[in-house]
């Protein structure tokens, strides 16, 4: 018996947990910050604009008033949509055949999530269409702690930035790499040279600099896939990755088999094709405080 023979049901609970945990893999957000249990809709966070201070008081002595003053901030929901056409066949299969698409399915839908994260967050921006989503104030880009490479000596760059973090009273706990950073920084080397530093190899699977957490993604550059030609020059993003992003998600996977329609408007009816649709998708839940994050840029001609 086929095991998908509805239009519209839960992933087995092995493929609906594998997808999160894939997701790792793919996004620096993911790898660097704690997700956090958010419930669905916007959900406030109280912050404060300075730190609270504790008083001794002596016997019968008046207690005095704090100046730090709480200020809310709002996470906001953002809901992310991964789908894909295949034949309808694919209902009429056994179960190995259909299990193979699933899984095909899952990694496809892995990747595009945990990129789409990063995007949202980092840069406001649309990862299938490439474009800003202007209406939204909230993203880490916007940060105006920024050093633009001028030297051939990523090291100095990455503790410039740190210190932009550092003296602004805020903890560097994460960095974010682009691939090619990663590698320029894996392969510099000393003048008689002797690579800096030999323990991060290639560059390719960097999980810690300078006793800092690590993660590398094309992501970083604005990519939404790893092929794509966009580059926005942000070459590195370090900062507070621990408290500096607070991010959930809001929505389980609600998972659609979609035999009708045009659901992804493009002008291709389902049935009139022999088609079925596949739809999965996610509810995040973001706020970032941009001023804990450095960035570190190329030039822009």
């Amino acid at each position: 018996m086929a095991i998908v023979t509805t239009a519209d049901l839960t992933l087995p609970s092995n493929i609906e947990n594998g997808i999160i945990e894939k997701a790792k893999t793919s996004s620096t957000i993911m790898a660097l910050s704690g997700r956090s249990p958010q419930r669905f809709g916007q959900t406030s966070l109280i912050t404060f604009d300075n730190d609270l201070t504790a008083e001794f008081v002596e016997e019968s002595g008046a207690k005095g008033a704090d100046s730090a003053t709480p200020v809310p901030v709002t996470a906001v929901p953002h809901k992310v949509v991964v789908q894909v056409r295949t034949s309808e066949e694919f209902k009429w299969a056994d179960d190995e055949y259909q299990l193979g698409i699933m899984a095909e399915f899952q990694t496809k839908c892995a990747r595009a999530l945990a990129r789409a994260l990063d995007l949202g967050l980092y840069f406001r921006v649309n990862p299938r269409t490439g474009t800003a989503i202007t209406a939204w104030t909230n993203y880490l880009n916007s940060t105006t702690n920024r050093v633009e490479i001028a030297t051939a000596d990523p090291d100095v760059d990455f503790e410039s930035a740190a210190g932009l973090v550092i003296n602004a009273g805020y903890n560097v706990n994460g960095v974010a790499m682009a691939p090619q950073w990663a590698w320029k920084l894996s392969t510099s080397r000393y003048t008689d040279g002797r690579k800096k530093f030999p323990e991060l190899g290639l560059g390719t699977n960097v999980s810690s600099f300078e006793g800092v957490n690590a993660s590398v993604s094309s992501t970083v550059q604005g990519k939404a896939t790893d092929g794509a030609a966009t580059d926005n020059k942000v070459r590195s993003i370090l900062g507070d990755f621990q408290t500096g992003i607070f991010w959930g998600v809001q929505k389980a996977f609600p998972f659609r088999i979609l035999e009708f329609g045009d659901p992804d408007n493009t002008g291709r009816d389902l049935a009139g094709h022999n088609e079925i649709l596949l739809r999965a998708e996610v509810v995040y839940g973001w706020h970032v405080f941009p001023e804990r994050f450095a960035i570190i840029e190329d030039a822009v001609a």
